[in-house]
Protein backbone atom coordinates (compact mmCIF):
# COMPACT_ATOMS: atom_id res chain seq x y z
CA UNK A 1 0.00 0.00 0.00
CA UNK A 2 2.63 2.52 0.76
CA UNK A 3 4.32 2.30 -2.57
CA UNK A 4 1.23 2.73 -4.12
CA UNK A 5 0.74 5.96 -2.03
CA UNK A 6 2.93 8.57 -3.81
CA UNK A 7 1.49 7.41 -7.55
CA UNK A 8 -2.15 8.01 -6.44
CA UNK A 9 -1.29 11.44 -4.96
CA UNK A 10 0.08 12.41 -8.04
CA UNK A 11 -3.18 11.54 -9.88
CA UNK A 12 -5.19 13.68 -7.18
CA UNK A 13 -4.44 17.07 -9.53
CA UNK A 14 -5.37 15.01 -12.74
CA UNK A 15 -8.43 14.85 -10.97
CA UNK A 16 -9.28 18.52 -10.58
CA UNK A 17 -7.53 19.78 -14.03
CA UNK A 18 -9.94 17.24 -16.13
CA UNK A 19 -12.72 20.01 -14.74
CA UNK A 20 -12.63 23.06 -17.21
CA UNK A 21 -12.76 26.44 -15.14
CA UNK A 22 -15.90 27.46 -16.63
CA UNK A 23 -17.39 24.49 -15.31
CA UNK A 24 -15.61 25.18 -11.99
CA UNK A 25 -17.15 28.67 -11.98
CA UNK A 26 -21.06 26.88 -12.43
CA UNK A 27 -19.29 24.47 -9.50
CA UNK A 28 -18.48 26.84 -7.40
CA UNK A 29 -22.24 28.68 -7.77
CA UNK A 30 -23.97 25.78 -6.85
CA UNK A 31 -22.27 25.12 -3.95
CA UNK A 32 -22.47 28.54 -2.02
CA UNK A 33 -26.43 28.01 -2.99
CA UNK A 34 -26.58 24.89 -1.39
CA UNK A 35 -24.98 26.04 1.70
CA UNK A 36 -26.82 29.21 2.49
CA UNK A 37 -29.59 27.91 2.07
CA UNK A 38 -29.19 24.94 4.12
CA UNK A 39 -32.21 24.55 6.39
CA UNK A 40 -30.27 25.37 10.59
CA UNK A 41 -27.20 24.40 8.92
CA UNK A 42 -25.98 26.64 6.49
CA UNK A 43 -23.71 29.68 6.68
CA UNK A 44 -25.13 32.63 8.92
CA UNK A 45 -26.02 35.20 6.70
CA UNK A 46 -24.62 38.32 9.54
CA UNK A 47 -21.39 36.46 9.00
CA UNK A 48 -21.79 36.82 4.81
CA UNK A 49 -22.34 40.35 5.50
CA UNK A 50 -19.21 41.06 7.21
CA UNK A 51 -16.97 38.95 5.32
CA UNK A 52 -14.43 40.78 3.23
CA UNK A 53 -14.22 38.17 0.96
CA UNK A 54 -15.55 34.74 0.45
CA UNK A 55 -13.55 31.56 -1.27
CA UNK A 56 -15.06 28.41 -2.86
CA UNK A 57 -13.36 25.21 -3.56
CA UNK A 58 -15.82 22.30 -4.89
CA UNK A 59 -15.04 18.78 -4.78
CA UNK A 60 -11.43 19.28 -3.08
CA UNK A 61 -10.12 16.02 -3.68
CA UNK A 62 -8.89 14.15 -0.37
CA UNK A 63 -6.92 11.28 0.03
CA UNK A 64 -6.47 9.18 3.35
CA UNK A 65 -4.34 6.33 3.10
CA UNK A 66 -1.14 6.34 5.96
CA UNK A 67 -0.42 9.84 4.86
CA UNK A 68 -2.53 11.40 2.49
CA UNK A 69 -3.09 14.60 0.73
CA UNK A 70 -5.48 16.99 -0.38
CA UNK A 71 -6.13 18.86 -4.02
CA UNK A 72 -8.90 21.07 -5.28
CA UNK A 73 -9.50 24.21 -7.26
CA UNK A 74 -11.88 27.02 -7.04
CA UNK A 75 -12.25 30.99 -6.76
CA UNK A 76 -12.37 33.72 -4.79
CA UNK A 77 -14.45 37.34 -4.97
CA UNK A 78 -14.14 40.34 -2.39
CA UNK A 79 -15.73 43.15 -2.17
CA UNK A 80 -15.98 46.18 -3.96
CA UNK A 81 -18.60 48.76 -2.09
CA UNK A 82 -21.96 47.03 -2.04
CA UNK A 83 -20.70 44.61 -5.24
CA UNK A 84 -18.52 41.89 -5.35
CA UNK A 85 -15.07 41.66 -7.53
CA UNK A 86 -14.81 39.56 -10.60
CA UNK A 87 -13.41 36.06 -9.59
CA UNK A 88 -9.81 34.91 -9.20
CA UNK A 89 -8.58 31.41 -9.26
CA UNK A 90 -6.91 29.48 -6.18
CA UNK A 91 -5.82 26.16 -5.72
CA UNK A 92 -5.31 24.09 -2.31
CA UNK A 93 -3.02 21.59 -1.84
CA UNK A 94 -1.71 19.95 1.56
CA UNK A 95 -0.71 16.98 2.84
CA UNK A 96 -2.75 15.19 5.63
CA UNK A 97 -2.47 12.15 8.55
CA UNK A 98 -5.60 9.69 8.47
CA UNK A 99 -6.52 5.97 8.46
CA UNK A 100 -9.08 5.92 5.88
CA UNK A 101 -8.64 4.14 2.69
CA UNK A 102 -10.19 5.58 -0.53
CA UNK A 103 -10.69 9.27 -1.60
CA UNK A 104 -13.12 11.82 -0.25
CA UNK A 105 -14.77 14.52 -1.94
CA UNK A 106 -15.77 18.00 -0.27
CA UNK A 107 -16.89 21.47 -1.10
CA UNK A 108 -15.03 24.17 0.89
CA UNK A 109 -15.95 27.51 1.61
CA UNK A 110 -14.09 30.49 3.31
CA UNK A 111 -15.36 33.41 4.77
CA UNK A 112 -12.41 35.85 4.89
CA UNK A 113 -13.71 38.23 8.02
CA UNK A 114 -10.82 41.57 7.83
CA UNK A 115 -8.21 43.11 5.82
CA UNK A 116 -5.35 40.53 7.09
CA UNK A 117 -6.97 37.71 5.66
CA UNK A 118 -7.97 39.74 2.53
CA UNK A 119 -4.27 40.57 1.98
CA UNK A 120 -3.08 37.12 2.30
CA UNK A 121 -5.26 36.02 -0.64
CA UNK A 122 -3.57 38.71 -2.55
CA UNK A 123 -0.31 36.92 -2.07
CA UNK A 124 0.97 34.47 -4.41
CA UNK A 125 0.46 31.54 -1.82
CA UNK A 126 0.15 31.41 1.92
CA UNK A 127 -0.48 28.44 4.97
CA UNK A 128 -3.68 27.88 6.20
CA UNK A 129 -3.73 27.32 9.33
CA UNK A 130 0.27 28.77 9.62
CA UNK A 131 0.20 32.56 9.33
CA UNK A 132 -3.59 32.57 8.70
CA UNK A 133 -5.83 32.13 11.72
CA UNK A 134 -8.55 29.47 10.54
CA UNK A 135 -11.52 28.48 12.85
CA UNK A 136 -14.55 26.46 11.91
CA UNK A 137 -16.83 28.50 11.24
CA UNK A 138 -20.59 28.26 12.98
CA UNK A 139 -23.77 27.43 11.48
CA UNK A 140 -27.43 28.09 11.87
CA UNK A 141 -29.52 31.25 11.21
CA UNK A 142 -27.60 33.51 13.82
CA UNK A 143 -23.56 33.05 14.87
CA UNK A 144 -24.79 35.51 18.34
CA UNK A 145 -24.17 32.01 20.44
CA UNK A 146 -20.97 30.99 19.10
CA UNK A 147 -17.74 32.05 20.63
CA UNK A 148 -15.52 35.00 20.43
CA UNK A 149 -12.47 32.64 18.89
CA UNK A 150 -14.44 31.98 15.93
CA UNK A 151 -14.57 35.57 15.31
CA UNK A 152 -10.94 36.17 15.90
CA UNK A 153 -10.44 34.30 13.32
CA UNK A 154 -9.19 35.91 9.98
CA UNK A 155 -11.05 33.13 8.13
CA UNK A 156 -13.78 31.15 9.02
CA UNK A 157 -14.00 27.42 7.09
CA UNK A 158 -17.25 25.69 5.83
CA UNK A 159 -16.84 22.01 4.05
CA UNK A 160 -19.37 19.78 3.20
CA UNK A 161 -19.35 16.26 2.35
CA UNK A 162 -22.11 14.23 0.47
CA UNK A 163 -24.70 17.08 1.36
CA UNK A 164 -23.61 16.97 5.26
CA UNK A 165 -20.99 19.38 6.68
CA UNK A 166 -18.40 17.90 7.97
CA UNK A 167 -15.19 18.50 9.05
CA UNK A 168 -12.02 19.24 6.68
CA UNK A 169 -8.47 19.66 8.43
CA UNK A 170 -6.86 22.82 6.74
CA UNK A 171 -3.80 22.69 9.08
CA UNK A 172 -0.79 23.08 6.21
CA UNK A 173 -2.62 23.42 3.58
CA UNK A 174 -1.31 25.85 0.91
CA UNK A 175 -3.66 28.09 -1.00
CA UNK A 176 -2.16 29.40 -4.08
CA UNK A 177 -2.90 31.45 -7.21
CA UNK A 178 -3.86 29.78 -10.37
CA UNK A 179 -2.41 32.45 -13.26
CA UNK A 180 -3.24 29.47 -16.01
CA UNK A 181 -7.12 29.35 -14.65
CA UNK A 182 -7.57 33.08 -15.08
CA UNK A 183 -5.40 32.91 -18.45
CA UNK A 184 -8.62 30.63 -19.54
CA UNK A 185 -11.77 32.70 -17.82
CA UNK A 186 -9.91 35.72 -19.21
CA UNK A 187 -7.91 35.53 -22.18
CA UNK A 188 -4.47 36.81 -20.45
CA UNK A 189 -2.53 35.27 -17.84
CA UNK A 190 -3.75 38.08 -15.01
CA UNK A 191 -2.32 37.61 -11.26
CA UNK A 192 -5.38 37.73 -8.47
CA UNK A 193 -4.59 41.47 -7.12
CA UNK A 194 -5.04 42.82 -11.15
CA UNK A 195 -8.38 40.54 -11.38
CA UNK A 196 -9.46 41.98 -7.44
CA UNK A 197 -8.18 45.54 -7.65
CA UNK A 198 -7.84 46.40 -11.43
CA UNK A 199 -10.81 46.99 -13.73
CA UNK A 200 -11.59 43.81 -14.77
CA UNK A 201 -15.29 42.61 -15.51
CA UNK A 202 -17.35 39.49 -14.67
CA UNK A 203 -16.71 36.80 -17.50
CA UNK A 204 -20.15 35.65 -19.19
CA UNK A 205 -19.64 32.25 -17.58
CA UNK A 206 -19.57 33.58 -13.82
CA UNK A 207 -22.65 34.77 -14.15
CA UNK A 208 -24.17 32.29 -11.82
CA UNK A 209 -22.03 32.81 -9.64
CA UNK A 210 -21.88 36.27 -9.39
CA UNK A 211 -25.57 36.20 -9.28
CA UNK A 212 -25.88 33.59 -6.11
CA UNK A 213 -23.23 36.58 -4.35
CA UNK A 214 -25.53 39.48 -5.29
CA UNK A 215 -28.51 37.49 -3.77
CA UNK A 216 -27.38 36.75 -0.61
CA UNK A 217 -24.99 39.73 0.00
CA UNK A 218 -28.67 41.52 -0.65
CA UNK A 219 -30.26 39.49 2.05
CA UNK A 220 -27.53 40.19 3.95
CA UNK A 221 -27.54 43.97 3.61
CA UNK A 222 -31.05 44.07 4.57
CA UNK A 223 -30.88 41.54 7.43
CA UNK A 224 -27.94 44.24 8.87
CA UNK A 225 -30.07 47.18 9.06
CA UNK A 226 -33.27 45.59 10.40
CA UNK A 227 -30.62 44.80 13.16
Amino acid sequence: MKKLLPLFLLCLPLLTWAEAPTQRLNNAAEVLSEVMSAPDKGIPTNLLAKAQCIVIVPGVKQAAFIGGAKYGKGFFSCRRGSDWSAPASVRIEGGSVGFQIGLIESDLVLLVMNRKGADRLLSTQFTLGGVAEVAGGPVGRSSTAQTDASFRAEMLSYSRARGVFAGVSLQGATLRQDVSDNAELYGRPLTNKQIIHGPVSWPQTGSELRSVLEKYAARARRLKRRA
